[in-house]
């Protein structure tokens, strides 16, 4: 890495792979639930559906990140993940019984896991603690600026070709191929010894196919006992090894998940309002563009003013949207408050894997994030069970309310251990 040079060639390639990737993706976002119904699924069936696949994705996502770790690779989990999500986008047009549909989505959602991890890793193995706000913002916006551009595609080709959705299905493989492609311009740093020593040569170099079968098979093999397990829950051995610090943000975070539910009750709200499909797409692609807009500057303040101080920011952010959404009625409202949510988003999603990158040794940094990202998709399947339950049992006003005041809690909680100091290993974290 050049001295002084931020965003480094690596931290682009990465970035505009998930920029195209994310425009194949959310391309089929809005018309997902359409399309499954269109082909027979029932509205449980889709519930499911995306239950399975969210699930494969957190779990898988540990794992990976852990053997990325062990294997001191990035980028063949990289490649392989982006591979397996981009080809899963036609899968699910050329075929529609159950069955192989639970496949590709499940697919798509394997692919994440596989390289979400690693990604985020090689973005802090990019960068110093001081600009890690910068890097991590920069490649959130170019991210979002993908799923901004991917509702718009969408709702230019519904527009010229209604109700054709499977050929959008087709056409979303393309920017997934780019983005494949893109992969190939990646290379892993080379480090002149191993950082760490019970690592041996042959495991280094143990063939990637073996490592899968293993996977598969759930039989791990050791070579001896000081040697890493890479069995598939083996990255949940990483808390007892993580520092106080780790520990005590990580379960912060994870309560904060679970008031998190998924911005499907937020698009929800808009329809309870009546608003029309095109405008709710419309607040959607706002959002994002908000988001995608603000996350690099964000990032900037963060590394100047604090990562502590941004990601506490916005999360009083979101308890003060999620506060007021219950309450919104006219589009004008709905505008500002998204407004905000995008701010909100910009403030944390980046934010928070910089602090846990922070916190972790080098050696360990897919894995730490990995840990997270794994537990937090299970908190969050777990969040938006939660939110049905209390919109169906006590309306969209209370489960709105109650999710504000739950973060607002977390927010004041995470307040009180960055600011205690007699928490010294919290100063790891850059002020």
């Amino acid at each position: 890495m050049k001295k002084n040079k931020i965003i480094t060639r690596t931290i682009l390639l990465v970035s505009f792979v998930s920029l195209f990737t994310d425009v194949a993706s959310e391309m089929l976002y809005p018309i997902m639930p359409v399309y499954l119904k269109s082909i027979g699924f029932s509205v449980l069936l889709i519930g499911i559906l995306e239950g399975v696949a969210e699930a494969t994705a957190g779990l898988s996502k540990g794992y990976f990140g852990n053997l990325s770790d062990i294997v001191k690779k990035r980028v063949p989990f990289i490649r392989a993940g982006y591979t397996l999500s981009a080809i899963s986008k036609p899968m699910m047009a050329l075929l529609t019984f159950p069955l192989w549909i639970f496949f590709a989505r499940t697919l798509d959602r394997f692919g994440k896991g596989i390289r979400t991890s690693a990604r985020d890793a090689m973005l802090s193995d990019e960068t110093t603690p001081e600009h890690k706000g910068k890097v991590f913002g920069f490649h959130r916006s170019m991210d979002t600026f993908g799923a901004a551009i991917g509702p718009i595609l969408a709702l230019i080709f519904l527009w010229l070709y209604p109700g054709q959705y499977k050929l959008m299905f087709i056409i979303a493989f393309f920017p997934g191929l780019i983005a494949i492609g893109l992969t190939f311009f990646l290379k892993d740093k080379v480090t002149g010894k191993s950082q760490n020593p019970n690592i041996t040569e042959s495991i280094r170099q143990k063939n990637r196919f073996s490592l899968f079968r293993r996977f598969v098979t759930s039989q791990p093999r050791r070579l001896d006992a000081s040697q890493p397990s890479t069995g598939f829950f083996s990255y949940l051995k990483y808390w007892r090894k993580a520092s106080p610090g780790f520990r005590l943000l990580v379960s912060g975070l994870l309560v904060f998940t679970l008031f998190n539910s998924s911005d499907a009750f937020l698009l929800l709200a808009l329809k309870e309002q009546n608003l029309s499909d095109t405008m709710m797409i419309g607040v959607y692609i706002f959002y994002n563009m908000v988001y995608a807009l603000f996350s690099y500057p964000i990032g900037v303040l963060a590394d100047r003013f604090g990562l502590k101080t941004m990601m506490i920011t916005g999360l009083f952010i979101f308890a003060t949207v999620y506060a007021f959404m219950g309450f919104a009625s006219s589009p004008a409202v709905f505008g500002l408050l998204f407004f905000f949510y995008g701010v909100y988003a910009a403030c944390t999603e980046g934010i928070s894997k910089a602090l846990i990158s922070n916190m972790a040794e080098k050696k360990d940094t897919a894995t730490a994030i990995g840990f997270y990202n794994s537990l937090a998709s299970i908190f969050t399947l777990l969040a938006s069970t939660l939110a049905g339950v209390l919109w169906y049992a006590i309306g969209a006003k209370a489960m709105f309310m109650i999710s504000g005041i739950g973060v607002f809690a977390v927010a004041c909680y995470l307040v009180l251990i960055f600011r205690s100091r007699s928490l010294k290993y919290l100063k790891q974290v850059k002020s």
